[in-house]
């Protein structure tokens, strides 16, 4: 279900985008047509800017029909057992022929609706200056789009906005819910399997992490050796339990899977993760490499709340603040753990450990 969503998602801003960048694109050749010689010479000079705009419309649609399918199959199926050089190649012949397709299509229909002469006949693409030209169009447009979703993957959605408007330059003050969830036995398990395979084990282990996160309105912020920093913004967080539910889904998606870990590695992951929420700031670091840098008491916090996870024998636990936030369902229990002086901290801070029922 949540996948169709998913999919649903990319197709709408994919043809908010496609029918805007064809629909520019016309707009500029149309109001161009004097100032170059052009293929269509026989262009009609009654037809408005409107008329075209129609096809601009038309085909965005279908490019964003086949683009939302493409990349959907390729980024949920594909990207795990195809090298990038193979998924690139394969990619840009389902699009080479797709335009064909459709802008042979696109022509015959421009013929019979506004009676303008469009090259159209076989092999007409393979000459003309125009197919070309807008296939180098659709390509710079696909890096535009691919470079905002990929923005949006990294940093989260709106931030590479501000990024570019400047906005965390200063640091700015904001509210975020942050979890640490990090794997126990990490260190046994590394001694077992020898670097190179725990390597393995860590990406097959975050790969149904990043498959989980969208799914819980989640943001990865960073990812530290075994360990992985995830936030929310307040209330998306607290909304439908996100900030819980997400670990327990995560941990259901890993136990599902045991088997494909016990053939692989000889071990189930398992995980531990310390919840909290507050004030932090954030600002860009470096001019190599720049990045946002969250930086606050709060992340310092979260971090000694999961480490506790051992000494309590939990595998969730979170504060008393956050779970103030917080309307438990009942399929949740919060268990208290009493009040706990944090390493380096000279306020005690209550502690829960939650459960699913």
């Amino acid at each position: 279900m949540f996948a169709l969503k998913q999919f649903f998602r990319l197709f709408f801003y994919s043809i908010i985008f496609w029918s805007f960048a064809f629909c520019f694109f016309i707009l500029i050749r149309y109001f161009a047509r004097h100032q170059e010689r052009v293929e269509t010479e026989k262009l009609a000079e009654m037809v408005t800017a409107s008329e075209y705009l129609i096809f601009g419309v038309l085909l965005g649609v279908m490019v964003a029909i086949v683009y939302s399918i493409v990349e959907f199959i390729f980024d949920k199926f594909l990207s795990r057992i195809l090298h990038l050089g193979l998924i690139l190649l394969v990619k840009s012949f389902i699009y080479l022929g797709f335009l064909i397709f459709s802008l042979t299509f696109i022509a015959h229909l421009a013929e019979a609706y506004i009676q303008v002469d469009f090259p159209n006949e076989r092999g007409w693409w393979i000459s003309s200056k125009i197919f070309w030209l807008v296939t180098a169009y659709f390509i710079l447009c696909s890096l535009f789009f691919s470079f905002i979703r990929i923005s949006n993957n990294k940093f989260g959605r709106g931030v590479i906005l501000n990024m570019l408007l400047g906005r965390y330059r200063k640091p700015r003050e904001v509210e975020r819910i942050l979890m640490f969830i990090d794997l126990k036995s990490s260190t046994t398990i590394a001694e077992k399997l020898g670097h190179l395979e725990y390597s393995k084990f860590i990406q097959d282990c975050f790969y149904y992490l990043n498959r989980t996160v969208d799914k819980y309105n989640a943001e990865i912020y960073q990812y530290v050796g075994d360990e992985a920093v995830l936030t929310w913004r307040v209330p998306q967080g607290f909304k439908r339990l996100n900030c819980l539910r997400i670990f327990f889904e995560y941990d259901r998606k890993l136990k599902k899977h045991s088997k494909y870990y016990i053939k692989k590695y000889g071990v189930v992951p398992e995980f531990k993760a310390g919840v909290h929420c507050g004030k932090i700031i954030i600002t860009e670091v470096g001019t190599i490499k720049k990045e946002l840098a969250y930086h606050g008491d709060v992340i310092n916090t979260t971090s000694r709340i999961q480490e506790l996870c051992n000494d309590y024998n939990e595998s969730l636990l979170v504060s008393e603040e956050l779970l103030n936030h917080l309307n438990l369902s009942s399929k949740y229990k919060a268990e208290s753990l009493g009040n706990e002086l944090l390493e380096g901290k000279t306020e005690s801070l209550k502690l829960f450990a939650i459960n699913k029922i």
